[in-house]
């Protein structure tokens, strides 16, 4: 898909979708997926192998034995959580090493499990949700790679992402938001996960879900998942704010979140 052509005037690239990923979407897209055939496409990438099996087999996915193979690690985790891992790993790729791009990798890994593994649990297609907050801050990475110097001093002055997007504008012209979309946009992603990048910084923030959004539940759990990852006590009222919006019930998602928490609480609590 063709970044759109306001982004394309200020000579911002974004990186293109690798291969592997390209040849993993189409995967993905089918109706009846071959499992075999997707864990073959992920290993024939040594590198991006390595990378996936390694996040696999880390603390924050509580896995008992070690995994050897992408076909075991889809065998314990399921292929949505796989897959999201490989795109991770792609993700990561398309940019030059940075310790302050780490924090957002970091970040991205744990948000994309939140919301994913939420979604599942809720009915909302867990796909998106995971890819809409592994893509959330990916226009950081983006601005970064075009002016490190200048963004590094931008992520040092912002306590916020709020204030962080207003310097982002005077100085580029452009959001992370905006630049975060376009990339999910290049990428294939689905709308709903388009749109979650797009406006995250706002509805975290406290704003409303803007009412043209589709399948605005995706929207809904990224502010969630944000409540989850940066202040927990926040957790109800930001269900209460957030879901009378969308057609997701509010008992309901209060009980995913705390779920999904406790698993990730019970994984690094034994050291798995």
């Amino acid at each position: 898909m063709p970044v759109a052509r306001e982004l394309r005037s200020l000579d911002i690239d974004i990186p293109a979708q690798p291969d592997a990923l390209v040849k993993l979407s189409l995967l993905l897209a089918e109706e009846d997926v071959n499992l075999q055939a997707a864990s073959a496409l992920i290993e024939s990438d040594m590198a991006l192998a390595a990378a996936v099996l390694k996040a696999v087999n880390s603390s924050l996915y509580g896995l008992k034995g070690r995994v050897q193979t992408v076909q075991q690690a889809i065998t314990y985790l399921g292929l949505r959580e796989v897959s999201a891992i490989t795109f991770e790993m792609g993700l990561r790729a398309a940019f030059p090493p940075a310790p302050e791009l780490e924090p957002i990798w970091q970040r991205a890994s744990l948000r994309g499990m939140l919301m994913g593994r939420m979604g599942q649990q809720l009915g909302v297609d867990g796909w998106a949700a995971h890819s809409a907050g592994l893509f959330e801050e990916c226009g950081k990475a983006v601005l970064f790679r075009h002016a490190p110097e200048h963004y590094r001093s931008m992520l040092r002055a912002a306590k916020t992402d709020v204030e962080l997007v207003s310097l982002e504008r005077a100085g580029f012209g452009v959001s992370h938001e905006a630049l975060g979309a376009a990339l999910c946009e290049s990428w294939g992603l689905a709308a709903p996960a388009v749109a979650s990048v797009r406006h995250h910084v706002d509805v975290q923030a406290g704003g409303d879900i803007p009412p043209q959004v589709q399948r605005s539940a995706l929207l809904a759990l990224s502010a969630v998942a944000a409540a989850l990852m940066t202040d927990p006590g926040q957790l109800e009222a930001t269900v209460q704010r957030v879901m009378p919006q969308v057609p997701l019930d509010e008992t309901l998602v209060l009980r995913a979140a705390r779920k999904v928490q406790a698993q990730l609480d019970d994984a690094r609590a034994h050291g798995r």
